[in-house]
């Protein structure tokens, strides 16, 4: 009796998982994958605002130089907090919800942050830009989910290549408005689209991948173990593994040497994006003369190359693996850099080797989020995506601190080397130690 109860359940769940599958439509993902570039360009402007912003706060509330520093360590900090909650709950309630709750994060971190009265107060509503910058992480779980094996890298680098649009759209809001509404009104104008986007992904459909884990979640939980290993086996999620919470299972035995060495390179890496890309004028300015009104075209220039840079490697990561095309970009960057720093002499050599070195540096995150979100398996792929993200924060801060001790005893170009060249060299290395993957293949063929 109960083996006939047992055969019609799992009937009626495949048939229940078979048909939220079919759901998935392509208009669907089209739909998703459009309020998905948007989501991204919208929290990448929240998060970059902030620096962009934050020496105009400074001089309303009188903070000093090294007050403003303090500041903006103790926001990095509630920051990398708040990011690594992002992954529990996306495994355990659900991608969808974890998109909402992101979204909904960069709206209130840019409304909250134009109510600005003290250095506490900023810091606590800052840390909710933890859950805008997650918003990637999140992203990449949720598409990976849905899209096809082969074109997902593809596919997912016209939405990570929201990143630079982010950054310009910041710049400009920011030269156009600063002068007619202030730091707050410029605060205020991120808000707007981010609470339209929220709203837009009320229509989302759950990722199949995620419901089948869910059904997996309710046999355990109602001590079904056997038939949770069966209906498990079927679906590629190992139902035994599941009992421990997810950043516990990051660590296990299966999966601890991928998960420590993505993230120490992703986090090396995050030396070279400080360094290129959030402190790029000074290296252009101090590091090789260029004016700063010379230096804003070349940010321009480069980071509108970068989104190129962004599909170029989404392609590359379907035809060749992510892993090989990462490790590949990064040493290219690594070279790139090094020659603008130690050859490169005037506007236009060092305008071209910087913009090589950001097209490598940045393009290549579309392939690594990819990488990211197929490398786990599905039971903490939400998880483990949003770790390595919230690594790359804390390698922003090292480079910062190496930087700033450097500077006075090397110079400006040797500081830039030591802080932002070498790591990016050494994070291209560490990624061999990392999960080796075949291109095109089906996410329950590469883990479970």
């Amino acid at each position: 009796m109960e083996s006939n109860v047992l055969k019609v359940d799992e009937v009626a769940l495949k048939t229940s998982v078979t048909k939220e599958a079919a759901a998935i439509s392509r208009g669907s993902l089209i739909y998703a994958s459009v309020i998905a570039f948007f989501a991204w360009v919208f929290s990448t402007y929240d998060f970059i605002l902030f620096g962009t912003l934050l020496p105009v706060m400074s001089d309303e509330f009188h903070w000093t130089t090294a007050q403003s520093a303090q500041i903006a360590t103790w926001v990095s900090v509630s920051t990398l907090i708040v990011s690594l909650m992002v992954g529990p709950i996306t495994d355990y309630f659900g991608r969808r919800n974890a998109l909402m709750l992101t979204t909904a994060g960069a709206a209130i971190s840019s409304g909250l942050t134009a109510f600005t009265m003290g250095p506490l107060y900023l810091i606590v509503v800052r840390a909710m830009s933890g859950l805008g910058f997650s918003e990637q992480a999140v992203n990449t779980t949720y598409l990976s989910e849905l899209s096809g094996a082969k074109k997902r890298g593809f596919m997912y680098s016209f939405i990570q290549g929201g990143w630079p649009i982010g950054v310009l759209l910041a710049s400009f809001i920011t030269a156009q408005l600063l002068p007619h509404i202030g730091w707050r009104g410029v605060f205020l104008v991120g808000t707007i689209p981010a609470v339209l986007i929220m709203l837009l992904r009320i229509k989302l459909k759950e990722s199949p991948k995620y419901e089948q884990m869910r059904e997996v979640r309710k046999l355990i939980k109602a001590g079904k173990l056997t038939e949770a290993k069966a209906l498990g086996q079927r679906i590629g999620i190992d139902s035994e593994k599941m009992t421990k919470t997810s950043i516990t299972q990051l660590f296990a035995s299966d999966i601890r040497k991928h998960t420590i060495f993505l993230g120490v390179a992703h986090m090396l890496n995050w030396f070279a994006i400080q360094i290129f890309s959030v402190l790029s004028t000074t290296v252009l300015t101090d590091g090789k003369d260029i004016s700063f009104n010379n230096s804003l075209f070349m940010l321009i220039f480069s980071n509108g190359l970068a989104y190129i840079g962004y599909i170029t490697h989404g392609y590359l990561g379907d035809k060749f693996g992510r892993r090989g095309t990462i490790m590949f970009a990064w040493m290219m960057s690594a070279i790139g850099f090094s020659f603008m720093l130690f050859v490169a002499e005037g506007y236009w050599p060092v305008l071209i080797s910087y913009s090589v070195g950001l097209f490598f540096l940045i393009g290549s995150y579309a392939a690594l989020y990819s990488y990211m979100g197929e490398s786990f398996p599905t039971r903490i792929r939400g998880t483990g995506a949003a770790f390595i993200n919230a690594l790359g924060p804390v390698g922003a801060i090292f480079s910062s601190i190496i930087f700033s001790a450097t500077i006075d005893s090397l110079g400006t170009i040797p500081a830039i080397f030591v802080s932002g060249v070498l790591p990016l060299a050494l994070s291209a290395i560490l990624m061999a130690g990392a999960k080796s993957i075949s291109p095109k293949q089906e996410l329950e063929e590469i883990s479970q």
